[in-house]
């Protein structure tokens, strides 16, 4: 043990500063829970992931009757602090890990109607959380919005901005973006993230709040990442999980073909790999149009959902505009 409470010319206060350490880690000790409330952030993640309308009170339902059999009842606090130490906003459909700063510059949303028709046209990224046997970790992650080509990822268990940052230099030390969109998180509305993109000339797009269709890729990029690797293994070190992370987006850019590219994989589409098959440039014109075509129908989507329903009344009947 690295303090000594019995320690007779140093006092405790002072070992833990000398160490770095704050007081109260010394004295802290476990409420016994943490493994039950470890397995009820998973059931909530993955439920997350099928229905990410549901915000706490849905969220506490569910989970009451999943553990019925049990005898568990949860309480709408409990199931609140778990979304919250997870990074899943109640109000918002889509995950929050990280924190919008009042402090911080938000840039306006660039891609609105905007044909995404090209590689390195616009790069996103996003942040998510990683269960694991016993805890988690976050995983942040740059991808090509046009092939869907993952450029770069980092894992931390904080959601310090320093692998946010890392991720990002990553990427860009082998090209870079005309647009680079993102959430208002604080991570990427920071000094440190944004001067790296600045001095670059890149321009900056941040998608409205709470709108989970302006970042549609990285969470469909999430959902796969989930339910093809993470759940499929029980990850017992952090090592464990960056090692199977690794493996994943290997095999999701480089082998893992993609419907909306005709069988192409995202590698092939960002220009990396070589089709197994002849692709003419009229085709993968085509796949091109087809790919900024359904991203424009998604962000439309999310422009429609964001306009409330207009009622017209006349002598005869009420209906939807």
């Amino acid at each position: 043990m690295l303090i000594d409470p019995k320690h007779k010319s140093i006092a405790v206060r002072r070992q833990c500063q000398l160490l770095g350490l704050s007081p109260s880690t010394l004295y802290y000790r476990s409420s016994g829970d943490d493994s039950f409330n470890e397995r009820l952030m998973r059931l909530i993640d993955e439920q997350h992931l099928r229905t990410p309308f549901f915000g706490v009170e849905q969220m506490r339902l569910h989970l009451n009757r999943l553990l019925a059999k049990e005898g568990v009842t949860l309480n709408a606090k409990r199931v609140r602090r778990l979304m919250r130490l997870m990074g899943l906003e109640a109000i918002y459909p889509k995950p929050r890990l990280s924190r919008k700063n009042p402090d911080h510059t938000v840039y306006p949303y660039l891609l609105r109607d905007l044909a995404i028709d090209r590689r390195d046209q616009v790069w996103c990224t996003d942040i998510t959380y990683i269960p694991m046997h016993r805890g988690w970790v976050y995983l942040v992650a740059v991808m090509d919005w046009f092939s869907r080509y993952v450029l770069s990822w980092e894992v931390s268990i904080t959601l310090d901005v320093s692998f946010c940052v890392d991720a990002l230099k990553q990427a860009l030390s082998s090209g870079a973006p005309e647009i680079f969109n993102s959430d208002q998180g604080s991570q990427f509305t920071s000094r440190a993230f944004t001067s790296v993109l600045r001095e670059c000339g890149i321009d900056i797009s941040m998608d409205g709040r709470g709108r989970m269709y302006d970042n549609i890729f990285v969470e469909r990029l999430w959902r796969s990442v989930k339910y093809e690797e993470v759940y499929l293994h029980d990850y017992q070190t952090v090592a464990e999980a960056v090692t199977g992370l690794g493996r994943y987006f290997e095999f999701y850019n480089h082998q893992r073909p993609h419907q909306a590219f005709g069988g192409l994989t995202p590698a092939e589409m960002y220009g990396l790999g070589t089709p197994p098959w002849p692709v003419r440039g009229k085709d993968r014109e085509g796949e091109a149009k087809r790919s900024a075509a359904s991203s424009l129908a998604l962000r439309a989507h999310s422009e429609a959902a964001d306009q409330p329903e207009t009622i017209h009344l006349s002598s005869t009947k009420s209906a939807p505009s």
